[in-house]
């Protein structure tokens, strides 16, 4: 499960901001595409949502394993997301999904993907408590119980990724985690108000964010046609928008950096 541990030690978990599905999806393959090592304008949202069209992808007991697979060759990916009150997946089991383990697939990872995704649903199958994965409270949790998860599953985890877990383990222990994810990613949520010129209105309390968003202009028909953006090594990804009088749209943002 080397690709899920580098998820943990690299920051990709993260508290999904909402309960809906398609918005959770969305924001991991976001997350995803910000990697440096993934290709520029790979699609990874797309390949996931279409993906899910035709094939359900949770495992059942509140867990999710979305994946994209891509017509070229790269690293073996992945990124968490964690709903406190669940995400309802239409799962055949019918509970809500809390744990959405998406996976980037590229075609010379396929059977190492195999591989990885047949270890989490034997350790999910054997070591999983789903009452206690309903009780989590914080991100902290989260990512302990999936250590826990993944060093008790002895015959599936090397002793190479156990001194990982170990060294991961002590390093949290002594730092404080942001509430949004660990160091390495930074999740940051803004409001972008534009009017009928085409002139907007950044509202956030990152600074850094403001400083790169107040320059450039006509990025307004971008957000609102693809849905996201990527400037100064952020991604701005719009979950929401309304229209107001006066012809002023107000788009709900988050943007990812991977630092």
């Amino acid at each position: 499960m080397d690709a899920l541990l580098d998820a943990l030690q690299e920051g990709r978990l993260i508290e999904l901001p909402d309960n809906e599905k398609n918005h959770g999806l969305q924001l991991l393959a976001h997350i995803l595409e910000a990697i440096p090592a993934v290709p520029s304008n790979t699609d990874v949202a797309g390949f996931v949502l279409k993906r899910e069209e035709s094939f359900n992808t949770s495992l059942g007991k509140g867990v999710a394993v979305p994946h994209a697979r891509v017509p070229f060759e790269g690293d073996l990916l992945c990124a968490i997301g964690w709903s406190p009150s669940g995400i309802n997946y239409e799962s055949i089991d019918t509970k809500p999904v809390h744990l959405v383990i998406m996976y980037f697939v590229p075609s010379n990872q396929r059977n190492h993907y195999l591989k990885e995704i047949s270890n989490i649903a034997k350790a999910l199958s054997e070591l999983h408590d789903e009452d206690k994965l309903k009780s989590l409270e914080d991100l902290n949790s989260v990512r302990n119980y999936l250590l826990d998860l993944m060093s008790t599953a002895k015959d599936v985890v090397g002793p190479e990724a156990r001194a990982r877990m170990i060294q991961l383990e002590v390093k949290e222990s002594m730092s404080h985690i942001p509430a949004q994810g660990l160091a390495d990613l930074a999740i940051e949520s803004l409001t972008i108000v534009v009017d009928s010129n085409g002139k907007h209105i950044i509202l956030t309390q990152n600074k850094e964010l403001f400083d790169v968003l107040e320059k450039p202009a006509n990025f307004s028909s971008t957000l609102l046609t693809n849905g996201s953006f990527e400037i100064a090594g952020w991604r701005i990804i719009k979950r929401y928008f309304a229209n107001y009088f006066g012809d002023r749209v107000s788009y709900d943002c988050l943007a990812i950096k991977v630092k």
